[in-house]
């Protein structure tokens, strides 16, 4: 599966390890919630790095105490109309302050990158090569937007009394 982030097709680091298989000594993993929070002490200690398989259907509050942990959030988009992923990513960028990789897996169509995107998500594991191209076409398409939202960017307000303050100094 392709995994953009950044708005490039790029390797994934990560290893899926499945439930019941054995987990590496090293290197970086994504595994499921349930696996996750059966010990999440034992695998703060492993020397790679963890990301955890979030599904939407899970309370946010039980991952929350661990995300200083983890490397990489992945929410679960299982159906395309099933949005509730974008609340959480909402959630996690801008309540709790993750600065990890937010991950959309799942359902990821290319008709919903850009609000994928807007909600705080960074990467998006894709179904086929040709969304993943269409993907980091899309990123580049927008540069300004009217809604404040968790990917950080200026809103269109903002940047107008940003012009108007500076216009305003130079006087």
């Amino acid at each position: 599966m392709p995994l953009v982030k950044q708005g490039r097709i790029t390797t994934d680091a990560f290893v899926h390890v499945p439930d019941g298989a054995e987990l590496p000594g090293d290197g970086a993993i994504l595994i499921s919630a349930a696996r996750f929070l059966e010990d999440p002490e034992a695998l703060s200690r492993r020397t790679g790095k963890t990301g955890v398989i979030w599904p939407n259907n899970r309370d946010l509050d039980d991952l929350v105490p661990h995300l200083d942990r983890l490397a990489v959030v992945a929410l679960v988009f299982p159906s395309f109309r099933d949005g509730r992923a974008y609340s959480q990513a909402r959630l996690l960028r801008e309540r709790h302050g993750y600065d990890g990789e937010l991950r959309a897996t799942g359902q990821v169509l290319r008709d919903q990158f850009v609000f994928m995107q807007r909600a705080g998500f960074d990467a998006f594991e894709v179904k086929k090569e040709s969304d993943a191209e269409a993907f980091a076409a899309t990123v580049k398409r927008y540069s300004v937007f009217y809604q404040p939202t968790g990917d950080g960017r200026v809103t269109a307000l903002n940047r107008r009394m940003q012009l108007r303050h500076s216009e305003s100094a130079g006087q």
